[in-house]
């Protein structure tokens, strides 16, 4: 497979686009590391803000989503002037492409235009010098999610 060029990040509004959030979800976490399908898809998935990476050619390559308000609370520690990213999930041919760095970045768009002071995000281990690389800053004691180490991080506005 050849190496999509990157075409940008926009809101996930249509149902077109909320499917192709899923199915990138499906593809990494299910499909990749082996997260049970129904803990996958939560909830959340009908109040939160979700984002999309696309190629030039309109295909997906990535998503995240964002909590706010009290749907966040339980992953901010009940501060409500934070949000929670998660979710984010790159598709295997778009990593090393900037396509994460472009979601975190949209995601923390949306979360200022929501009023929020910052964001909250639980990090896979692997993962933690990504999110220092843009801003963010572990705190607490690592934590097992669907069997995977997390981390949490904050960044603020």
């Amino acid at each position: 497979m050849s190496t999509p060029e990157f075409g940008g990040t926009r809101r996930a509004v249509e149902e077109s686009d909320l499917a192709a959030c899923f199915q990138v979800r499906k593809e990494v976490f299910v499909g990749e590391q082996n997260v049970p399908e129904e803990i996958e898809y939560d909830a959340y998935d009908a109040t939160a803000v979700h984002v999309l990476a696309v190629a030039a050619d309109g295909s997906a390559l990535g998503t995240g989503r964002l909590l706010h308000g009290s749907d966040a609370a339980g992953k901010t520690g009940g501060d409500l002037t934070v949000g929670s990213l998660g979710r984010l999930a790159v598709a295997r041919e778009a990593r090393g492409l900037g396509v994460g760095a472009a979601l975190v970045r949209a995601i923390e768009d949306e979360a200022r235009a929501l009023g929020l002071t910052g964001v909250d995000l639980h990090a896979q281990t692997h993962a933690l010098g990504f999110y220092e690389r843009l801003g963010y800053v572990a705190y607490g004691p690592e934590f097992p999610d669907a069997g995977i180490p997390h981390r949490a991080m904050r960044r603020t506005f």
